[in-house]
């Protein structure tokens, strides 16, 4: 079954006056007024709590959700032995691949990584808008196209990459989406979303903070050097995010690095 998230706002009441200016998913702030419009009576906004499931492998795709803080994992592999394949936060929308490619599930699980706020759509409806907006349908497409991008990228990381540099690509995309220097991170889980022994993802860790590119205290990794980050992340890094900000420019500030 889905785990839905704790709501704090109903449909039709609370997001009726919901301006799109104030909306803090990009995806939707940049989207025309007459798409914003479409969606704005059918958006709940939810709040999500740590490890929280919102994307079930293999179960149809009931909700689709646009982050405004925190961000998910989606994972592949099964709850024993699963490695992360991308993230998604504020720049983009949990559940859209299958939606819009015409399937109604998918084999990965998608859950939170860092808690926040997002606005939930029923998939139906979200459905039944890109059908009537082909405006829309690009916009969401365009989303998918660089969240593809990313996954690719991950891939040739985890095969091809030192842990170091995965590690430090890793920092970059959380850094990105977190809306501050500090991330909530364990070792285990690095391990988990590197695809690599929990000594490893330790050992990554020290070499890093001895560098002085970043400080780590338990559960925390702090950032402290980006552009050293960036330098040291080199091509892995920055090929998504550039497509993102190729096809959807007026995104994110550009001033925090290649990032979303």
């Amino acid at each position: 079954m889905e785990v839905i998230p704790d709501l704090i706002g109903e449909r039709g009441r609370s997001m009726e006056n919901l301006r799109q200016d104030l909306v803090r998913n990009h995806l939707l702030a940049t989207m025309k007024p007459g798409d914003f419009a479409r969606l704005q009576p059918d958006l709940v906004r939810v709040r999500t709590h740590l490890d929280q499931t919102l994307i079930v492998p293999n179960e149809p795709v009931l909700r689709a959700y646009f982050p405004e803080t925190g961000y998910a994992s989606v994972v592949a592999g099964t709850d024993r032995s699963r490695i992360e394949v991308g993230v998604i936060g504020p720049e983009g929308l949990i559940g859209a691949t299958p939606v819009l490619l015409g399937s109604d599930r998918t084999p990965h699980r998608t859950f939170v990584q860092v808690p926040g706020e997002m606005l939930a759509v029923d998939t139906a409806r979200l459905g039944a808008a890109v059908e009537v907006s082909f405006s829309l349908r690009t916009c969401l497409l365009r989303f998918v196209q660089t969240h593809l991008i990313q996954i690719g990228q991950t891939a040739y990381g985890h095969a091809m990459l030192p842990l170091q540099i995965r590690l430090a690509r890793w920092i970059l995309m959380s850094h990105d989406r977190v809306g501050g220097d500090e991330m909530p991170v364990t070792h285990a889980f690095l391990a988990q979303t590197l695809g690599s022994q929990r000594s490893g993802a330790t050992l990554s860790v020290q070499a890093l903070e001895a560098r002085r590119l970043i400080t780590a205290r338990r559960g925390r990794i702090t950032v402290r050097d980006r552009k050293a980050l960036e330098a040291l992340a080199a091509s892995s890094y920055g090929l998504p995010e550039d497509e993102y900000h190729r096809l959807i420019p007026q995104g994110p500030d550009p001033e925090r690095g290649a990032g979303i």
